[in-house]
């Protein structure tokens, strides 16, 4: 008996070292995808201790804040372009991975509502997803290009693994030419970012090119953003031609960092009232981190955050044409 029981006891003590392997493997998911949950969620905290003040959870339609719009006088046509961080498809809910694939599929419908309702031409889209096991393993892209009525898109997949992809993208009426998907350099512990860009024609007597893009970039360091703008500057500088750079840039232009002048400096670029204190795109924090920069070839036609919450990102909008030829805005 003693020697059975001895056999036994070595057998269970034999399995043991399974059960902790799989114990060790389920407390590492967790911990894994609570951290990325803390990621997700820093910025938001972030202001917290630079003093500045949290947004309340609900958000407060109020049109004189959350839109603008200046006409500028030009006989030229114009593109409509709109820029949305779709926030993998869970709109304002917790982690994606804590979505039901139907959940994300209407909420991905609702974006596609938005953009057959105000109808642009371009479309930029961060945090967007091919098929992934942690936003219900099917096309984001694709769902929406067909949903929203674009014939034409571009996915840049700058974070990839064996069941996960994820990135920018850019979605088209118009044919999307010379496509180029830029991955900017690692910068652990948070995901890599990058850009989509392709050159469209604008549908003016000229059929002037011009490249849009899509960029996204990290939200937790400056740093980080500063290399990240710096390699995108090197990769689209020899393109020549007007640019349309849209996108979560996960920072402001007017609290001392040099992330945005850098690029606007760099590329001749400009944005819409870039010193307003008035136009957040991230209600929970009141920042203003999505933005739309054109070349100084381009002019705004008019400008416009929608609020209306998609995401945790509120989109922006704006009527772009080609710049008179005596200069004037």
């Amino acid at each position: 008996m003693k020697w059975k029981n001895r056999t036994v006891s070595a057998g269970r003590r034999a399995t043991n070292p399974d059960r902790n392997t799989v114990r060790a493997v389920r407390v590492f998911a967790a911990a894994l995808f609570t951290g990325i949950a803390v990621l997700d969620r820093f910025y938001q905290i972030g202001p917290l201790f630079t003093g500045r003040r949290i947004g309340p959870e609900v958000w407060e339609p109020n049109p004189d804040r959350f839109f603008h719009e200046t006409p500028a006088a030009s006989p030229a046509p114009s593109i409509r372009v709109l820029s949305l961080n779709t926030a993998h498809g869970r709109k304002e809910g917790s982690h994606r991975m804590l979505q039901s694939r139907e959940a994300i599929r209407s909420n991905l419908d609702d974006i596609a509502g938005l953009l057959r309702r105000v109808d642009p031409d371009i479309v930029a889209l961060q945090e967007t997803d091919g098929p992934s096991a942690w936003s219900g393993m099917f096309d984001h892209v694709r769902h929406l290009s067909r949903h929203a009525g674009f014939p034409h898109s571009v996915f840049g997949g700058h974070v990839k693994g064996k069941r996960n992809i994820y990135g920018t993208a850019l979605l088209s009426s118009f044919p999307l030419e010379d496509p180029l998907s830029i991955r900017f350099s690692p910068a652990p512990p948070t995901f890599a970012k990058g850009a989509v860009i392709s050159t469209i024609h604008l549908p003016d007597a000229e059929n002037t090119p011009v490249d849009v893009v899509s960029l996204h970039l990290d939200f937790a360091r400056r740093s980080v953003r500063i290399r990240q703008v710096e390699e995108f500057i090197e990769k689209v500088r020899n393109r020549r031609r007007p640019l349309i750079v849209m996108g979560d840039f996960n920072c402001e232009w007017n609290t001392g960092e040099a992330t945005l002048p850098l690029l606007a400096r760099s590329l001749d670029l400009k944005t819409f009232k870039p010193e307003a204190m008035n136009m957040a795109t991230y209600p929970t924090s009141e920042r203003r981190l999505d933005w739309i920069l054109l070349s100084k070839d381009l002019v705004f036609r008019n400008y416009h955050t929608i609020y209306e919450p998609l995401s945790d990102h509120l989109a922006v909008m704006a009527d772009i044409a080609p710049a008179p030829r005596n200069g004037a805005m």
